[in-house]
């Protein structure tokens, strides 16, 4: 009895480490960009550079923002350019809501830092294969924005459209 129960877990637990590695097999580029601990110069930028190998293959892309719990507002400001291979550069504006109205932060969160995933892109396909170069910077109006720990960008192939 005593062996079928240590067999059934480890069955379980190869089921899982199956199951948690092949979420992982969409992702394209995940890396994260950490802030000094003094503050997010509006002059700074977070880059990551990523290679695009398909053009016909769709995409979600996120940012995702780790803030303290001393961040002192409800969302964060980034201003987002993207500049192709061949130097074509598309630039926006994206606002990330890290609290609900009552203050409280979203995402998930351990001792005083928070995670939020904040949907940039949704099935977009990008126009030619290559690297491609992301620079984000803050847009808060702050010299020196205080209360976040890291920028992320994470690009994952979007499930409805895989070759």
């Amino acid at each position: 009895m005593d062996k079928l129960r240590k067999n059934s877990i480890l069955l379980l637990l190869l089921i899982g480490l199956i199951t948690f590695s092949s979420c992982d097999q969409k992702v394209v580029f995940d890396q994260y960009a950490t802030i000094p601990e003094n503050g997010w110069n509006m002059d700074s930028m977070a880059v990551f550079q990523v290679d695009i190998e398909s053009a016909q293959q769709a995409y979600d892309v996120v940012v995702n923002v780790r803030n303290r719990s001393n961040y002192p507002n409800s969302n964060l400001w980034l201003f987002i350019e993207v500049v192709s291979p061949s130097g074509k550069t598309m630039q926006n504006k994206v606002d990330c809501i890290l609290a609900d109205d009552a203050g409280r932060w979203l995402g998930s969160g351990w001792g005083n830092l928070y995670h939020v995933k904040i949907p940039y892109q949704r099935n977009v396909k990008f126009a030619e294969t290559g690297l491609y170069t992301f620079r984000v910077v803050q847009g808060m109006r702050e010299e020196d924005l205080q209360g976040i720990h890291n920028i992320g960008l994470r690009i994952e192939e979007a499930e409805a459209f895989k070759e």
